[in-house]
């Protein structure tokens, strides 16, 4: 019995009785429906006012299959190989359906979601619990119109999500603070104290003690500027001194 089945199986199986000679079993077995159902069929007493549809025409059969078949009673129909292959529609995933029953319980899955897995970001929550962001801020914030009553549950065991999914969302939570945390290593930010001490540990004691050449000169104290004050002025009264001296020596030579 093939998997596959004849668009409209009904009608395939209206057409079929009418036009060819084909037992019910044969029929059933291609058009995926009882033989009972089939035997009704020939009747008049199912699919009344059900107009055939001719799956030669339609592409679905070939009229060499119904020759072999009817035949040979034990042959299957199989359906024909498609001339035009057409892909398969991507369907959109919507947002997760939740049963009446299960629906108080969101609110205390949420709970449990924060508080084991606080990376997980709001839309990763309302994919697997099927909740609503407002809600989940509510939780967070303790302010929820029925926040005293709540208790964290694992929304895996309350049926909500399977654990699959659950883990799936984890692993992205996880990969996305690896990312984060690399970007702001490259970014050039500080690095936490247990790293900094880490490696001040490690470096001997000799390079710690020993000091670094200055590459910068030093500045002068108070007392070491007033000290170069004090000797530029007694070098520039004693050149003062000098040059009186000599001027009266050229005075006296030019009395005499």
């Amino acid at each position: 019995m093939s998997d596959r089945k004849p668009l409209m199986p009904k009608a395939t199986a209206v057409w079929l009785v009418e036009n060819t000679s084909l037992t019910f079993d044969q029929i059933a077995a291609f058009c995926g429906l009882h033989v009972l159902e089939v035997k009704g069929i020939a009747d008049g007493d199912v699919a009344q006012g059900i107009k055939g549809l001719d799956p030669v025409t339609s592409g679905q059969l070939t009229r060499d299959e119904i020759a072999i078949a009817e035949r040979d009673p034990t042959h299957e129909l199989h359906l024909a190989e498609p001339k035009v292959v057409i892909p398969p529609m991507p369907t959109k995933r919507g947002p997760r359906y939740t049963p009446v029953s299960r629906r108080h319980d969101r609110p205390n899955a949420v709970l449990w979601i924060l508080r084991s897995h606080p990376e997980l970001k709001d839309s990763q929550i309302m994919r697997l619990v099927g909740t609503t962001k407002p809600t989940i801020g509510q939780v967070r914030d303790r302010t929820h119109w029925n926040a005293p009553n709540l208790t964290p549950q694992d929304p895996v065991t309350l049926g909500l999500c399977s654990q699959i999914d659950l883990d799936n969302e984890v692993l992205k939570a996880a990969r996305r603070l690896e990312r984060d945390q690399k970007g702001t290593e490259k970014a050039g930010t500080l690095l936490p104290t247990e790293a900094t001490t880490a490696v001040a540990a490690e470096r001997p004691m000799a390079e710690i003690l020993t000091p670094k050449p200055e590459e910068e000169v030093r500045d002068e104290t108070p007392a070491e500027e007033q000290a170069r004050v004090f000797a530029k002025l007694k070098e520039m009264s004693g050149k003062k001194d000098g040059s009186d001296e000599e001027k009266s020596g050229e005075e006296e030579s030019t009395k005499e």
